[in-house]
């Protein structure tokens, strides 16, 4: 492990992956989502930009001196401008990673082994350094110089074959290319530094967004190789398990969800009134009732039509039947469920952020402002031993 203690980290907590340094070369979505995850483990996260910044600082102003984009995915990092065209700031860099535990990057495809910082060579170079290559595409296939954003992957993979109504495919309202990309890049990471503890040596991972999103079409994968079934697109309702979608009452939709036999016929008994619906041939078993959806639905819809979403939430709580409304942003704003943290922007204005699973992140995150912490960096790492002394 490397000392990785800034100058001025006395504020920052401590964590499970305090002492770790991480160095990341990184743009809009994934790659930074991987670094701000090992940020909020503890590790100190240097994020190098260039003079014109990470390009999701500009996407708004939601957040006064920065965007939502930005001020979501960059807190607890230091940022440091470089020029990586200039040999003294790439040797800069280079004398970072010779500290380093792990180097981040998301660039263009082909970029950072142009610069001399591809994993091959970082690998043999700092031989205790691992390595995360954000990309779109693995490096080995034909698609691996295409230039991917999370729309295109998500229309690539599938994914929105399988979204939207039958008349019009769609993609997921938010980038889950990018954010299950840097959600596996983080897991990796944790991976590879935990075998470093047994092996001594980093590691180059390569964390493709197609292969993230295909591994996530898994179902409808299967069910096309194995069975010959295309998924088709229903909206708001499940395609291969059945009921699973809105119904509507009288004043609203509520989402109902059946999981299990017993379930259904709970379902049947308590909140349909009908109990022989539970041994109808057309809705038996869970692949009948996706077979004869339609009906099903019609038979459904009588029944809750005519009544108030709070009866029929009564009777589905007493049936003990999972249930959702439909939450507008306004309804996610106010949910009592929802769980913030605060982080202040670059601009000293502070925020609430939804807090994120899994962790409790201390208060006092901060997002940079672009370049803060330059001249502190250059002065920390100027004349540093050359890299392979120092790793190896």
């Amino acid at each position: 492990m490397s000392s990785s203690t800034p100058a001025d980290a006395g504020s920052k907590p401590a964590g499970p992956l305090s002492g770790i340094l991480v160095v990341s070369i990184d743009q809009a979505v994934a790659g930074p989502l991987c670094a701000m995850r090992l940020a909020d483990a503890g590790a100190r996260v240097i994020k190098i930009e260039a003079e014109d910044g990470d390009r999701a600082r500009d996407y708004d102003k939601a957040m006064g001196s920065t965007s939502a984009a930005f001020g979501w995915l960059n807190r607890g990092k230091e940022s440091v401008v470089l020029n990586l065209k200039d040999p003294g700031d790439l040797a800069l860099v280079k004398a970072m990673l010779a500290r380093a535990d792990v180097f981040v990057q998301n660039l263009a495809p082909g970029a950072s082994d142009r610069l001399g910082l591809g994993a091959a060579q970082l690998t043999k170079e700092f031989p205790r350094l691992v390595v995360v290559d954000i990309m779109g595409y693995g490096r080995e296939t034909s698609y691996a110089s295409k230039r991917a954003y999370d729309m295109l992957v998500q229309s690539e993979s599938g994914i929105c074959a399988v979204t939207g109504t039958p008349e019009v495919p769609s993609k997921v309202g938010i980038s889950i290319a990018d954010i299950g990309t840097g959600t596996n890049a983080y897991a990796a990471v944790l991976e590879a530094l935990f075998e470093r503890e047994r092996t001594g040596r980093g590691q180059a991972l390569e964390v493709a967004m197609f292969d993230c999103m295909a591994e996530w079409m898994s179902l409808p994968l299967l069910h096309f190789d194995y069975m010959g079934v295309e998924t088709a697109r229903f909206g708001l309702s499940h395609a291969s398990v059945y009921p699973y979608r809105p119904y509507h009452c009288a004043d609203g939709d509520i989402v109902v969800s059946i999981q299990s036999t017993a379930e259904w016929v709970r379902f049947c008994t308590t909140v349909l009134r009908s109990p022989e619906f539970a041994k109808d041939p057309r809705f038996i078993d869970n692949w009948a009732r996706v077979q004869n959806r339609d009906a099903l639905d019609e038979a459904i819809h009588a029944v809750f039509t005519p009544h108030s979403c709070a009866e029929m939430i009564e009777r589905l709580e007493a049936g003990q039947i999972a249930w959702a409304r439909v939450s507008t942003l306004h309804d996610l704003s106010v949910h009592p469920a929802l769980r913030r943290i605060p982080v202040e922007m670059p601009g000293g204005e502070m925020a609430e952020m939804p807090r994120p699973a899994g962790r409790i992140v201390a208060s006092g995150a901060k997002v940079p402002p672009l370049g803060a912490d330059t001249a502190r960096i250059r002065a920390e790492f100027a004349g540093a031993a050359p890299a392979a002394a120092k790793q190896a």
